[in-house]
């Protein structure tokens, strides 16, 4: 049964890295019900034989709650510090969707595209004006992205460190 569950917790964890990428799945959260999988279970114990602590489990849910918080306000800010308007942001949104189906890259060139495309059709902006908010929507969707990355990062190190 304790394999079974660490398995189940390194496949949330897993779950949770794809979800950093994939915008219809909660990435941060997913491997934080890894680690809940873990601490209700026994928790296992790390290489030194200590087992999870509470206090562990719930900085990690403060850190989720924050990094998903910041992934929906970090885009927006940059969109708008590179003076784009919230078609950019939609229109990244879309586009990185729509590059869904063509493989990382097509996420990287639909997020810009969208963006650029959405600026210039419904913001009526020139297209140096709509590429520079383009490239904001890009970066916000970037760092975003990389903040998930890393929490998910951090958390599957102690799913395995104390699930196997």
């Amino acid at each position: 049964m304790t394999t079974t569950i660490a398995i189940v917790a390194i496949i949330l964890g897993i779950l949770g890295f794809i979800g950093c990428i994939l915008p219809v799945i909660p990435g941060p959260p997913i491997s934080w019900a890894g680690m809940l999988i873990l601490f209700l279970w026994g928790g296992g114990t790390d290489s030194a034989g200590a087992s999870m602590s509470g206090t562990l489990l719930l900085t990690w849910f403060a850190i989720t709650i924050a990094v998903t918080i910041v992934d929906y306000i970090v885009p927006a800010w940059f969109t708008k510090k590179f003076g784009g308007s919230k078609y950019a942001s939609r229109g990244a949104l879309a586009g990185l969707l729509i590059g869904l189906f063509f493989t990382p890259v097509g996420i990287i060139i639909g997020t810009i595209a969208g963006a650029f495309l959405a600026e210039m059709l419904l913001a009526h902006k020139d297209a140096r004006r709509s590429f520079i908010s383009a490239f904001g929507a890009f970066c916000g969707f970037i760092c975003g992205t990389g903040l998930k990355l890393v929490a998910c990062g951090f958390m599957f190190y102690y799913i395995i460190s104390f699930g196997w």
